[in-house]
């Protein structure tokens, strides 16, 4: 049987789940706003703004949620749950989701069972697009997964090209760190929740060390042979309210279930494997 995954928005995971499931020879299918064309890539696009429920293949077996949500929460959530409910064959559903539902815990642990106290705006809008999933989950049986993603980062995305292209600056502020997760390990992570289905969990997707942001910029730095760039302040106000947002909240994310649950072992479990590879 082919497995057919849908995705509701075709972002940078999305995308990078989706060709590696082309070449395991699955079908794949998609949403944007207003596609210019039918496919792209060998993924077959559907429109979809949020504002009306969309015809979905009736062979969809699995579906991935990655539309940020907006005040109202995940509109494939509020319009798509009868569609998504209708199909014969769905074995499994996830939303990306982000460990900013946690908030700010001064640099302390969190795991899955710490309770959601997102601080920002964009930390509120996921944990309550977690909660209309995880209701229907339980309210209507769709087969919902929880995926609390750290700062995503791979090809095309990361220290050495904003190092390359002069733009990176070393943000200080005392005692912050962050968790992180490549691209790649977080595709390993949902396939491996694909063939272990568990309906109504959560799992927090993170390397396995929480890091200084300036201590991850030296060591992009170090490799490229240039030396580290200019330093600016967390409250600097050249930083953009989105960079501003990360630096309000300081935590430690616990990974042990994505390991005994999912037995994924990280391909890069820290930034230093991961940098060196997209070296």
């Amino acid at each position: 049987m082919t497995h057919h995954l849908f995705c509701f928005g075709l972002g940078y995971t999305a995308s990078h789940l989706a060709r590696d499931l082309l070449a395991a020879g699955w079908r794949v299918s998609g949403t944007r706003r207003a596609p210019e064309a039918d496919s792209v890539d060998g993924i077959r696009l559907h429109a979809f703004d949020g504002s009306a429920e969309i015809k979905l293949p009736d062979d969809v077996s699995h579906v991935l949620l990655s539309i940020p949500p907006d005040e109202a929460g995940d509109p494939a959530a509020r319009i798509m749950a009868d569609a998504l409910r209708r199909l014969p064959g769905l074995h499994w559903l996830g939303y990306l989701s982000t460990t900013g539902v946690y908030g700010d815990k001064g640099g302390a642990w969190v795991d899955e069972d710490s309770p959601p106290a997102p601080t920002t705006p964009r930390g509120q809008r996921r944990a309550l697009a977690e909660r209309q999933w995880l209701d229907l989950y339980r309210r209507r049986g769709l087969p919902v997964h929880v995926f609390r993603l750290a700062g995503i980062y791979g090809p095309g995305r990361n220290q050495l090209e904003s190092l390359k292209r002069g733009e990176a600056r070393r943000v200080i502020k005392p005692g912050q760190v962050f968790s992180r997760i490549h691209v790649d390990d977080i595709v390993q992570v949902l396939m491996a929740s694909m063939r272990r289905p568990h309906p109504g969990r959560l799992y927090n997707v993170c390397d396995d060390e929480a890091a200084p942001p300036e201590t991850v910029m030296d060591y992009a730095a170090a490799l490229l042979g240039l030396p580290p760039p200019p330093t600016v302040s967390a409250d600097d106000p050249s930083l953009s309210e989105m960079a501003k947002s990360f630096y309000a909240e300081n935590k430690r994310v616990r990974n042990d279930r994505i390991k005994s649950e999912l037995g994924v072992r990280l391909l890069y479990p820290t930034y230093r494997e991961g940098l060196k590879a997209l070296l």
